[in-house]
């Protein structure tokens, strides 16, 4: 049997009545508040058991070199569902689920340059787009907690530490470039369990692909994130590295495709899927 389940520390500017709902929604009631403007923060933390999802959105023209290169690069792109050329709804991961409204926050990219942050993409969207929905780690952050491990970026309100790494993906037709890791502080004692727990789920990137030195992977500062917020580091305490969702973004920036669309980084769909569903 779980432990309780801490709260996760309500981030600022969100309302305190949405962020209770938030909380204990399911996927399709989460989505709902989403869609509806009442929810633009980080996702972690929430709807406990739902699996979370990242994005990225391509015109078809380089959708099919994504999904070779999401197949070649399970590990930081483990892809969900891939949507028809102009569907803006996704059938498999979720229901009634829109991926132009649905994700809290967007970002808008001409060839590999970001030009617009949104709620909702709805007057970018085109009938040539494929969306990718690819899963996320705040998947697993729930059974880390059952286990005992503290979430720190949870406890302390913040979004999850990201950073872009010196670790290459495979590259594939048009797409190339460098995986992008979350970072969370685990107590020396439970860093086994971590991976343990982790590596159970491999759809929603597995066990960490570094452990400890964070120069050996390319990252000069901890404490300054490319992506998301810094987060404390106790004595006691290593930092472990999992391959992460972003990475589609660090491949725009480098393969500069002349148009993608993806979320914010922390900004997750919820889904229907349980987690339970993606072990194995």
């Amino acid at each position: 049997m779980g432990i309780e389940m801490p709260v996760p520390a309500k981030p600022e500017g969100v309302d305190a009545e949405v962020w209770e709902q938030m909380l204990h929604a399911t996927g399709t009631e989460a989505r709902h508040l989403i869609r509806e403007g009442k929810f633009a923060a980080p996702t972690s933390g929430l709807c406990p058991g739902y699996a979370q999802a990242n994005l990225i959105i391509l015109p078809r023209e380089q959708a099919y070199d994504f999904l070779l290169f999401a197949q070649r690069n399970p590990k930081p792109c483990p892809i969900l569902e891939v949507t028809e050329v102009g569907e803006r709804m996704t059938h498999i991961c979720a229901k009634d689920c829109d991926v132009a409204t649905d994700f809290p926050g967007y970002r808008i990219y001409k060839d590999g340059i970001m030009v617009d942050e949104v709620d909702d993409v709805v007057d970018y969207w085109r009938d040539d787009l494929v969306a990718f929905i690819i899963g996320c780690s705040f998947s697993f952050e729930s059974e880390l907690i059952e286990a005992g491990i503290e979430m720190r970026h949870n406890t302390q309100g913040r979004n999850v530490s990201m950073y872009l790494t010196n670790l290459a993906c495979e590259p594939a037709g048009s797409m190339s470039g460098n995986t992008v890791v979350s970072m969370r502080p685990i107590p020396y004692d439970q860093v086994v369990k971590a991976v343990q727990i982790s590596g159970a789920i491999p759809k929603v990137h597995g066990a960490p692909v570094h452990i400890g030195d964070p120069s050996v992977i390319g990252i000069k500062d901890i404490a300054k994130p490319d992506f998301g917020d810094p987060v404390d580091i106790n004595p006691g305490e290593v930092p472990v590295f999992w391959a992460c969702g972003v990475t589609p973004q660090s491949i725009v920036m480098n393969s500069k495709p002349p148009f993608a669309i993806t979320h914010a980084p922390g900004y997750m769909l919820i889904t229907d899927t349980k987690n339970v569903d993606l072990k194995g």
